[in-house]
């Protein structure tokens, strides 16, 4: 998960009596143990596991984004390109790309670097698009890691009309953060 992202998750312990269970996180190299479940020696709640919970609601999202005219957009996460830092952010400087609103985009972002780089989306929630180009992931996003030289693919549609934040962070935490504007409008 990358900084400031969240997962929701519903656990419906039903081991046997005194039993207990590691729950564990992978960061990509190490299985790291976060949790353990301990089941006491009293006498189940229920004999049986809850129904499987429904799926959270996504709102006013759409189900389908049409990709065939969306617009196509490059990003480069790197100092090389232009990026600025916080403290020298302005609303006057050029966007890195404008849309049209109700339009799709695809934003192919590559981190060129050679350090995990945390990239955010302000304003809009995002698709990530399966890599063989033949769908998308089954929920929506506003951070995104990328592993370094890694390039991934998402989609959005722009709803909200106005400037939006971009920021790209190495996760290491002296890493700066670098921060662009993109528009709708």
């Amino acid at each position: 998960m990358a900084p400031g992202s969240r997962t929701d998750v519903l656990i419906d312990a039903t081991q046997p009596p005194g039993s207990s269970s590691g729950i564990f996180i992978y960061d990509g190299a190490t299985p790291t143990q976060i949790a353990r479940l301990v089941t006491t020696n009293d006498a189940p709640l229920r004999p049986a596991p809850l129904p499987a919970a429904a799926a959270l609601s996504s709102l006013h999202l759409p189900a389908q984004l049409d990709l065939k005219n969306a617009m196509r957009v490059d990003v480069q996460l790197d100092a090389k390109a232009p990026w600025i830092a916080p403290a020298e952010f302005t609303t006057a400087m050029p966007p890195l790309f404008q849309a049209k609103r109700s339009r799709a985009v695809v934003m192919s972002i590559t981190n060129p670097t050679k350090a995990i780089t945390a990239f955010r989306l302000h304003g809009h929630h995002f698709r990530l698009l399966d890599r063989l180009d033949d769908g998308w992931k089954p929920f929506w996003l506003d951070t995104l890691l990328l592993n370094a030289g890694q390039t991934q693919r998402i989609a959005f549609l722009a709803e909200y009309s106005g400037q939006w934040l971009i920021e790209a962070t190495g996760i290491d935490w002296a890493s700066p953060k670098l921060v662009r504007l993109y528009s709708v409008a």
